[in-house]
């Protein structure tokens, strides 16, 4: 049986840690799980500098990308002095995301991630949640996009898995790999990465 296959968009300024939750349990599950998934890494430029001054560089060039060959998008958050909403904001990535929306596809948005989501139109009339402090100002933009903005941590409306900051990472992480394959594999990964002790 195929992988199922998970596309992380990474965005100039983006958060490592963000990104490193993605590609923990998911190569983890890889590794150990019951049921393997692979991820590609993608993004709009040849050289990301991320937030707190990584560089990496992505594996598939964003323009050879098919939706087809992917199960979900994992989206890190990221900061605005860094350039985050340069990339994210940018309608080949909106346009991204309303292609996985379409086709029902699993969209997990850490932090300030759900802003693109919001922006890109898929939230509307939906349930999500984002960063919270700051005055509520993403949670505001959220809500102008058309988002039913939630006080929670996390929040799954159908497909679309949103959240309010880092701490909120791991959570959505194994909520993503929970979706994509089954409660018993995230068990599994999770005993094996010790955080549980059976």
């Amino acid at each position: 049986m195929k992988n199922k296959k998970v596309l992380l968009f990474l965005a100039q300024g983006f958060e490592e840690y963000e990104a490193g939750v993605f590609t923990d349990v998911i190569g983890w599950s890889r590794v150990l799980g019951d049921e393997p998934v692979d991820m590609i890494t993608t993004g709009l430029r040849t050289e990301i500098k991320c937030k707190w001054n990584f560089n990496v560089r992505p594996e598939i060039e964003f323009d050879k990308i098919d939706t087809i060959d992917y199960d979900a998008l994992a989206i890190p958050g990221g900061f605005e002095d860094a350039g985050y909403y340069e990339d994210v904001f940018d309608e080949r990535f909106l346009s991204l995301i309303r292609e996985f929306d379409k086709d029902e596809k699993i969209i997990a948005a850490v932090c300030a991630a759900a802003i693109p989501v919001g922006k890109s139109g898929v939230l509307r009339d939906r349930n999500a949640t984002t960063y919270d402090l700051y005055d509520g100002y993403r949670r505001k933009q959220l809500a102008d996009f058309g988002a039913n903005v939630q006080d929670k941590h996390i929040v799954v409306d159908k497909h679309i898995i949103t959240s309010t900051g880092p701490a909120t990472g791991l959570d959505v992480s194994f909520k993503l790999l929970e979706m994509l394959t089954s409660t018993k594999n995230v068990d599994e990964v999770k005993k094996y990465m010790r955080f549980t002790h059976k």
